[in-house]
């Protein structure tokens, strides 16, 4: 891009957003009112950044977040798959009360209003570069696209250092982003990078990384330890310090601009890495996830590691309290998270607030692979170190039809291994726990099992534990107006696929029309139904 087309471009931002807050409502001293800087990776599971000390991931932006602000041992997403998990982080409400935006690839509904539309109303300067919220549509009632995040700033591009990298410049598009910023205006920004998502460059870890197979302490008991496993995730590794790479960047950016005291930063990632029995499922590696903080101006005894438990449905409320925004007058429909802002104003370490101590997990329709576009609908419960799960419709496969490839799984070489292992050596071990069904009812004691490998539902010792988790999930649920827990869940399947060239896959693909499906290898799809 020249310099004529950048200074256009931070002419029309400007104009844009003068136009904006010439029509909204005065909200507060700016100067009282911090930045946000919200970095979100895409597919990074807990404890994958360098501050949990897993050491064959090097972090150090990460790692300084936490540092100077505060290190979150348990946040978690409601839902693990990229678009309902940002539709969380966006309204405050979980995926099961924003009707069609609780699946994957879906219209988002115009009634649900987001906190950057509402920092935008209410003078902020609000902007994000790469993916923000997605994929699926949004479109306002004239049937133009909303930003749900705020203005692009994709136009600055760069030469990856390995295939599939993203060739958007995240951290100068940032810097363009700030050269557009009106005096004595905050700012959000939404740094939505595609890393560590798939695909990879295979070997990229080791032969541009600079890291080897034996750097990894332990694979989870769920895959083979093995050198194609092993390689896997060193590529993932790399591709998660390229997201970090550019953070670095935008802080220093932030300390040249003189921001970075008043500037909030939040480092997650919007779900589980995409690895068979993480991403789009609902267990510890999905759902658990890294969260840094930092606010040199807002924070109380920078350092601590916190212990509360946080949901993605928290953000909102946070950023709208820090904005002076009331919510009631925000324009967005009711709220169901709480701020945790008590928790940047303590300064004890571990559990802050008694009774943020638990979270409501789930999913409905992901991606495509079942007759008539089925989802395979879970609603889970986390509280006092154990994860219970009800699976709605166990007959279904979780991960997909085999013969379509079991679609809510991203392909990988990992993928490829355990079903090449059943498929030629007769071992479902490793398949019967990735790809196989679930049962009814899971429990599991995620303190001393994390990996999700015992469930303990039938076990009668542990029936007065799952019996209350049930109530206790029911209860809420109700208060929440699921549309499950008044057995009309199946409206969830009903609600159209914003792609086009997703619906009906599954009776395309089985009838010989040619549908296919770009994130998943061809070897993936079994030749014959399995039952």
């Amino acid at each position: 891009m020249n310099h004529k087309s950048i200074f256009f471009n931070r002419f029309i931002c400007i104009f844009l957003f003068l136009l904006w807050v010439s029509c909204s409502p005065e909200t507060g001293n700016p100067e009282d009112r911090p930045n946000i800087l919200f970095a979100i990776a895409d597919d990074a599971s807990y404890p994958h950044m360098g501050a949990y000390g897993t050491d064959w991931i090097r972090t150090p932006a990460f790692d300084r977040v936490a540092r100077e602000g505060l290190l979150f041992k348990n946040c978690y997403t409601p839902n693990a798959k990229c678009a309902p998990s940002r539709s969380c982080i966006l309204t405050g409400r979980n995926s099961w009360q924003l009707e069609e935006a609780a699946n994957h690839w879906p219209f988002f509904p115009q009634k649900f209003r987001t906190y950057a539309e509402s920092l935008s109303d209410n003078g902020y300067f609000v902007g994000y570069t790469a993916k923000g919220w997605g994929p699926g549509v949004a479109l306002d009632s004239q049937g133009n696209r909303r930003q749900l995040t705020g203005i692009p700033f994709n136009g600055i591009k760069l030469d990856p250092p390995a295939d599939f990298i993203n060739t958007i410049d995240y951290a100068e598009n940032f810097r363009v982003f700030l050269d557009s910023l009106p005096e004595n205006t905050p700012f959000c920004f939404w740094y939505g990078s595609t890393e560590p998502h798939r695909s990879y460059e295979w070997q990229a870890g080791i032969r541009k990384g600079g890291k080897r197979l034996d750097e990894i302490d332990r694979v989870p008991n769920f895959w083979p330890d093995n050198d194609t496993v092993r390689t896997d995730l060193l590529d993932y590794a790399y591709e998660i310090e390229w997201f970090d790479k550019h953070l670095e960047k935008m802080l220093t950016l932030l300390e040249e601009r003189g921001e970075f005291a008043n500037t909030l930063v939040v480092v997650t990632a919007d779900n589980g890495m995409p690895f068979p029995r993480v991403k789009g499922q609902v267990y510890e590696y999905s759902n658990h996830l890294p969260l840094a903080i930092m606010w040199e101006k807002g924070i109380h005894n920078p350092g601590r590691e916190i212990r509360d438990i946080i949901s993605f449905i928290d953000f909102a409320p946070t950023f709208l309290e820090l904005a002076g925004i009331n919510q009631e007058e925000s324009g967005m429909q009711p709220i169901t998270g709480k701020s945790f802002t008590d928790i940047f104003r303590a300064d004890q370490t571990g559990m802050v607030c008694s009774e943020r101590n638990f979270v409501l997990v789930g999913k409905e329709r992901h991606d495509v692979g079942r007759p008539e576009d089925a989802g395979y609908p879970v609603r889970g419960i986390i509280r006092d170190g154990y994860l219970y799960l009800m699976n709605f419709k166990p007959d279904r496969w979780p991960a997909g039809n085999p013969e379509t490839g079991y679609l809510n799984t991203d392909g990988s070489p990992t993928k490829t291994w355990i079903l090449n292992e059943r498929r030629f050596h007769g071992s479902s071990q490793y398949w019967n726990l990735n790809f196989g069904r679930h049962p009814e009812e899971e429990l599991y004691n995620i303190e001393e099992d994390p990996e999700c490998m015992v469930n303990l539902a039938s076990q009668s010792r542990y029936a007065e534990i799952k019996d209350q988790m049930k109530l206790e999930l029911a209860r809420k649920l109700e208060q929440q107006e699921d549309p499950r827990s008044i057995g009309d869940g199946d409206v969830f399947d009903q609600y159209l696929y914003s792609n086009e060239s997703d619906r009906n896959f599954y009776e395309r693909y089985m009838s010989g029309e040619g549908a296919e499906a770009g994130w998943v290898n061809e070897t993936d799809f079994e030749q014959e139904k399995l039952d």
